[in-house]
């Protein structure tokens, strides 16, 4: 199979780090034709402080994990996200099992939660900025017998609140209030806007 060319719509000033092995980060950067690299830090999401307000913690966490990355590439524009699942004051992360995925997602079956996703962005010069966004999600109310079904697909074991809206677990979601990627796991359009803002890409010119 043949992939289709990708033509930039961005260009870039420096070397772009992506620090995360998310497949669903890599894409949104890959399809703006973006050139980087993937490099991770392994292990280093910190745990949520109690009482620790969930922006404040998925800016921390994307902090902990861009920081070891942009110490190895000086030079580089390096970026790091971490993105949580929150049910009122209740952060969620990756369900340990399956009975962990149904408890989850029967909680979350017919009711809104928020997805923050908090973006670190370290710049050629050794400077960072980090900031987070929020989106509203509601669900639909399903019966337990569909959500055991959809656990059975696999595809909750990795994702934070045991879902992924761009899969098969779109059938869960009835509406989103805000940014659609930023719920998959990068917010595009204020990444894009920071990324701008600091010289970092520019529009692509035409030949």
């Amino acid at each position: 199979m043949i992939s289709a060319q990708i033509t930039p719509i961005y260009h870039v000033t420096s070397p772009i780090i992506l620090a995360s092995g998310s497949p669903r980060r890599r894409d949104f950067l890959h399809d703006l034709g973006l050139p980087f690299s993937v490099d991770t830090a392994p292990d280093a999401e910190p745990t949520a402080r109690p009482d620790e307000i969930p922006a404040d913690y998925a800016c921390r966490a994307a902090l902990a994990k861009t920081e070891p990355v942009a110490s190895r590439h000086p030079g580089a524009c390096v970026i790091g996200a971490d993105t949580i699942v929150v049910l009122g004051n209740e952060i969620m992360g990756k369900p340990r099992n399956e009975a962990h995925a149904l408890d989850m997602l029967s909680r979350l079956s017919g009711a809104t939660h928020e997805v923050i996703t908090g973006v670190c962005v370290f710049l050629p010069d050794g400077q960072n900025k980090t900031f987070s966004v929020s989106t509203r999600v509601t669900m639909a109310a399903h019966p337990v017998a569909a959500l055991t079904a959809y656990i059975r697909t696999g595809e909750p074991t990795d994702k934070a609140g045991a879902y992924a809206i761009q899969g098969i677990g779109a059938f869960l979601v009835e509406r989103i209030e805000g940014s659609w990627s930023n719920v998959v796991g990068l917010p595009v359009v204020e990444l894009l806007e920071i990324l701008t803002s600091l010289d970092v890409i520019a529009p692509a010119q035409n030949a």
